[in-house]
């Protein structure tokens, strides 16, 4: 059955509500880390919504805190946020072949980890106008989110901004947790990324943090790529 363009937004807006409702939280607790950094609230609005990526900001903002120089801050975004490539990737796939060069811009633009799941789930070839129904609620409540969070570290004592500066690494924390015991491999990339954090700090703290981030990032990722690399299943029908 053919989709309209309406009925494919109004599909978007419905799946991306809990996306929304998901990201003004974190959003908020990144907040916290940008009010660290020095920034505004404008500042970190305009940063989610031109970034839209909790690591990517989560990194930048750390650099920033260290008053890293500008080619650091974008290496150490790109490096953080070079899994939506892979992703926007996938995703072109999905389009007609006649679909306009500017949709697949915009659509790209947008890629988050959670949307790009509620795309790629969907049947058949991907009308834009559901990523951009998808984007109304979702992208507004990340970059708000954000701001608030800012506002808060404003407002709030001291005290509770420490506390709840916490919860950015207990987000990440329950990232990296549930794959770590379903596959040896990640347990071990995350293991040895600890270790080898802790050691730079240790031993080549004269380097900069966000440096010693991308080099480690690059380093571990590859090696794990190079080792372990990911076999793709092959077919039932031996195609």
């Amino acid at each position: 059955m053919l989709i309209t363009n309406r009925q494919a937004l109004l599909d978007g807006i419905r799946d991306g509500i809990p996306i929304g409702l998901g990201y003004l939280v974190v959003g908020f607790t990144l907040g916290i880390t940008a009010k660290h950094a020095g920034l505004n609230p404008f500042q970190g609005f305009l940063t989610s919504i031109l970034n839209i990526a909790s690591a990517g900001e989560y990194a930048g903002f750390t650099v920033i805190m260290n008053d890293a120089p500008y080619l650091e801050i974008a290496a150490i975004t790109l490096v953080a946020n070079a899994r939506y490539l892979l992703m926007s990737a996938v995703m072109s796939q999905k389009f007609s072949s006649d679909t306009p060069f500017y949709h697949r811009i915009f659509v790209g633009f947008g890629v988050t980890d959670e949307i790009f799941g509620i795309t790629v789930a969907r049947e058949g070839k991907l009308n834009p106008f559901y990523n951009y129904g998808a984007f109304i609620p979702a992208l507004p409540c990340w970059s708000f989110g954000t701001a608030l969070g800012i506002v808060a570290g404003s407002l709030l004592p001291s005290s509770i901004v420490s506390a709840l500066s916490v919860a950015l690494y207990g987000m990440f924390i329950a990232i990296i947790i549930p794959p770590s015991r379903k596959d040896k491999v990640i347990f071990s990339v995350v293991f040895v990324s600890f270790a080898a954090s802790f050691l730079t700090e240790v031993f080549f703290n004269f380097i900069s943090p966000g440096t010693r981030t991308i080099f480690l990032t690059i380093l571990i990722a590859g090696a794990a790529a190079i080792i372990k690399p990911i076999e793709e299943k092959e077919k039932s029908d031996g195609a």
